[in-house]
């Protein structure tokens, strides 16, 4: 399982960072929903956009797992503040916040907040006039508690 994060992490670094340049292409979006634009990727990009879905779907499941199993629970015993009982993480039984815990919650706290779609687009910006583009089909949704891969 280190392989594997390792390599994933070693191709996200290759790869360019998209964010700052999506963000314009949101007053892009044509009538159909896509945006039609022409752009050079490496074989690095390519190579990280070929897997990225999965890889992402893949690591939202796995911290949802985490999440809970790791989860506070009463400690029981006898407490001088009823209001505010020690807590302990039910799975690992460190104090509450356990380190697992801390760990998710200090990564996913250094990620920027993502933007709801309609906030994204500004109002008044029109889309549309690039209908005549072929554009891809959108990408199937996934259903909840999809089964995670074997191999991680």
């Amino acid at each position: 399982m280190r392989e594997r994060l390792e390599s994933i992490l070693a191709r996200t670094e290759k790869a360019r960072a998209w964010g700052a340049a999506a963000l314009p292409l949101q007053s892009l979006l044509n009538r159909e929903g896509y945006v039609p634009i022409k752009t050079r990727l490496t074989v690095d990009d390519l190579d990280l956009l070929m897997a990225a879905r999965e890889e992402l779907l893949c690591f939202a499941e796995l911290g949802l797992r985490l999440l809970d199993l790791h989860q506070p629970r009463d400690a029981g015993g006898i407490t001088s503040d009823a209001a505010h009982p020690i807590l302990r993480c039910r799975s690992c039984m460190w104090r509450w916040p356990c380190p697992t815990f801390r760990a998710m919650s200090d990564a996913l706290e250094s990620l920027p907040p993502a933007m709801p779609r309609e906030e994204a687009v500004p109002a008044g910006v029109p889309l549309g006039g690039f209908s005549d583009v072929d554009a891809p089909a959108p990408l199937e949704a996934v259903a909840p508690g999809r089964p995670v891969p074997a191999h991680l």
